[in-house]
């Protein structure tokens, strides 16, 4: 993969993690442009950011990460980026690995970097609605999607243009990839290591209930199809 590499870190009071996110990312990949969206943090995420980042966006007020992501997709997009990467604020996400991820594009139009369920350190709960998760994407997109919740992707940006998807938190990131499989675009995943540190602002009955009402919506247009 040769050209600008767009990589959008999504952030909500990560002033602690951000850092030291963006310096591993810049070793992993030098020539990256990293760009910045804090979420309305109340902390000192959006002066860390301003700091690390070579674009910053900003939200008043808290939106959403789907609503971030989207914000920042248009911003790689709209620099004529050749490649973009997403990946969380919070040190879930190894920055190492992100050369793998774009590598793997040399044969796919999304790598998504997929947690090991089995053996991690990954609560047993959230184990279990991974995999419920997954199964249910593999059947209503039509191909293997071992981890639609992750967050550590690379994308082509015909995808980014492409597709429109629903949602402004974190259902926003099983949609895009339902889309794009439906799209006929080539999806693979990429074995990511399966990191937990500070408590995630994923909320399992808010964010898990919109992410079952994508499925949902998902299976109903399927079965009107």
């Amino acid at each position: 993969m040769k050209g600008a590499v767009a990589c959008v870190i999504p952030a909500l009071d990560a002033g602690e993690t951000i850092g030291a996110v963006v310096s591993a990312l810049r070793a992993a990949v030098p020539h990256a442009v990293v760009i910045g969206v804090d979420d309305g943090s109340t902390d000192a995420t959006l002066a860390v950011m301003r700091a690390h980042c070579d674009r910053t966006l900003t939200f008043g007020r808290n939106r959403g990460k789907g609503a971030a992501l989207r914000a920042g997709f248009a911003e790689a997009v709209g620099m004529g980026a050749f490649a973009i990467v997403s990946l969380d604020a919070d040190g879930q996400h190894d920055p190492s690995c992100t050369p793998r991820l774009l590598a793997a594009l040399d044969h796919a139009d999304i790598v998504v970097g997929t947690r090991e369920r089995d053996g991690s350190d990954m609560p047993l709960r959230r184990r279990m609605t991974n995999a419920l998760s997954s199964a249910a994407a593999r059947r209503l997109a039509g191909c293997e999607l071992a981890d639609p919740q992750s967050g550590f992707r690379a994308m082509r940006p015909s995808v980014v243009r492409a597709i429109d998807a629903r949602g402004d938190r974190y259902e926003f990131e099983t949609d895009f990839l339902l889309r794009a499989a439906r799209a006929g675009f080539r999806i693979v995943s990429v074995p990511i290591p399966t990191i937990y540190g500070p408590p995630s602002h994923f909320r399992e009955m808010r964010d898990g209930f919109r992410v079952i009402a994508t499925f949902c919506r998902h299976a109903c247009a399927g079965s009107i199809e």
